[in-house]
């Protein structure tokens, strides 16, 4: 028997997933799952002993390494499985905890941005982001350490975030710096974080992911290309 009190039959009640857009959901599933099965392999719940290198053997096989990518420029040589790391990489990552803030950023910035911008040009911005920090990752270190985890997507998102942001604060007349607080206090962060632990060299990726979807957004933000197209006609 049913309960009339129960929240399903509430008329304001509404399933959390309900509120977040299809692509944020997709890819929130996509990220989680996979480090569902890692995890539950590496506690030795699913997939027997060999499960514990299931994790090492996603990172090498679908990992982004900067040496590789190097040698496929030396070589001009250019496999498609390789190339595929570009956007395979964001959706592996090295620990469940690693995987929580960026499964947490990309729920809440993703939201955002496929509200604002609309759902394909939140996928478009968060892949971009990615494979433009990527590569430069690749182009400007030579760091053997493989690039895994969603974070240049999300910071691309944080600069999509800064993007709608700096505008506001420029049609209202405020100070537009004021759009750049999250990134820097992120960056701030991690330079505080790296006096106690090596951070490596993951933090050019991120910040070249966030330039990568602040810039994008001069194309996809709502009324920016019909600005644009403005703009070369008075020329």
């Amino acid at each position: 028997m049913s309960d009339d009190n129960t929240p399903r039959n509430d008329p304001d009640f509404e399933p959390p997933f309900n509120k977040l857009p299809i692509v944020v959901v997709a890819l929130f599933l996509l990220t989680a799952g996979i480090e569902a099965v890692l995890s539950l392999g590496e506690a030795g719940l699913v997939g027997g002993p060999s499960a514990i290198g299931w994790r090492l053997a996603l990172v090498r096989d679908w990992g982004f390494s900067g040496d590789l990518f190097d040698a496929m420029i030396a070589q001009n040589y250019w496999p498609l499985h390789h190339l595929a790391r570009l956007i395979t990489y964001p959706f592996i990552h090295l620990s469940f905890t690693h995987t929580l803030l960026a499964v947490v950023l990309m729920l809440a910035l993703g939201k955002m941005a496929a509200e604002v911008m609309g759902q394909f040009a939140m996928l478009a911005l968060f892949m971009l982001s990615g494979i433009g920090g990527a590569l430069a990752y690749a182009l400007l270190l030579n760091d053997p350490v493989w690039l895994v985890g969603a974070y240049p997507s999300v910071y691309g998102l944080i600069g999509g975030y800064s993007f709608l942001m700096w505008r506001k604060l420029g049609a209202a007349g405020g100070k537009q710096m004021q759009a750049f607080s999250l990134i820097g206090m992120l960056m701030g962060l991690q330079l505080v974080w790296s006096l106690f632990a090596t951070v490596g060299n993951g933090w050019v990726a991120e910040l070249s992911g966030f330039v990568c979807g602040f810039l994008f957004c001069f194309i996809c933000a709502p009324g920016e290309w019909a600005r644009i197209l403005q703009r070369l006609r008075r020329r």
